[in-house]
């Protein structure tokens, strides 16, 4: 008797035990980075044929050009291609994006005030890639903060595990860094596939909160300046198709990145390169990136009904 007793009322603590312990999710959290999951062998082998196609293979190879393609049209069921993906790269403007999502998540803290003058500073920064205003954010926000933010386990979107990713360490300005990235020394930095994620992120409503992410995606909209991924798509002449992007170029540095809507499809796309002609290199690919998605593939769902950002799910970049 006294021996069943003793089993028992172990096992009786560790219930009740087990009933009292914080429920830990397994579910994938924003910071997370499933996008690897997602990885399609067939869009990975049309991608590869088509960089091939543009003799762009030697670039590949010396590692001057990075280039990701995710087509997001069914949000659940993501295809991921990438080439160099993870390679850090100097990216101009592009980082500016970071900018935004700081000011963003200032703006929910009650720390930075969106009204006319703010929305229209943002707005400049990203649509015409203004450099007075993107200097006056990162002091708005705080230069130390949006690093901080690039790394906490809420985004990860710079991941010392992956070689990096958005970086600001400069202000858009003639002034001496102020935080340079700890892996390649590089004051404005990106990897196309957080790049990539981040734009994932905008769409499904995980950067700050669905509504801010639908403001972000508004300002985001309309771009500026007709070159590399517009001209491209010669977007400015076609006003169906709907282009949320923001690109960079200094010296032989290019980079674009976008999620495009075209034709009821939905993709993202973003392409680094470090070369004299990496702008035409990146006005060539964006239209065999969007031939591959809208013309070579199966009708796709409309987009009606997939206008708003998804609720919360498991399977996420």
């Amino acid at each position: 008797m006294n021996a069943k007793k003793k089993i028992r009322l172990p096992l009786l603590a560790l219930t009740l035990f087990s009933l009292f312990m914080p429920y830990k999710s397994t579910a994938a959290q924003p910071g997370q980075q499933p996008i690897r999951s997602h990885a399609s062998q067939p869009l990975q082998k049309l991608l590869d044929q088509r960089i091939k196609s543009l003799h762009l293979t030697q670039a590949v190879r010396q590692k001057h050009l990075a280039v990701v393609l995710v087509d997001m049209t069914e949000p659940l069921t993501p295809q991921l291609a990438q080439i160099n993906g993870d390679e850090m790269m100097y990216a101009a403007s592009l980082p500016k994006i970071a900018i935004l999502l700081a000011a963003f998540e200032r703006i929910q803290q009650g720390r930075l005030t969106l009204n006319d003058e703010t929305r229209s500073m943002m707005t400049r920064m990203i649509r015409f890639s203004s450099n007075r205003d993107a200097t006056a954010m990162i002091h708005l926000v705080g230069p130390e903060y949006i690093n901080q933010l690039m790394q906490s386990d809420k985004y990860r979107l710079y991941d010392r595990q992956y070689n990096g990713g958005l970086w600001v360490g400069k202000e858009y300005a003639d002034s001496e860094p102020f935080e340079r990235d700890p892996l390649h020394n590089i004051s404005h930095g990106a990897t196309a596939i957080q790049v990539a994620r981040f734009y994932y992120m905008l769409q499904t409503g995980k950067l700050v909160s669905p509504h801010y992410s639908t403001e972000m995606k508004r300002i985001m909209s309309k771009p500026g300046i007709n070159h590399k991924f517009v001209m491209g798509l010669q977007a400015m002449e076609h006003p169906e198709i709907n282009m949320f992007r923001k690109s960079g170029s200094w010296r032989d540095w290019h980079a674009d990145s976008a999620l495009i809507e075209h034709d009821g499809h939905r993709y993202i796309a973003v392409a680094l390169a470090h070369d004299p002609n990496g702008g035409k290199w990146l006005k060539n690919i964006i239209h065999e990136m969007d031939q591959l998605i809208v013309h070579s593939a199966a009708p796709a769902a409309d987009l009606a009904r997939l206008a708003t950002p998804m609720p919360s799910s498991p399977r996420q970049l």
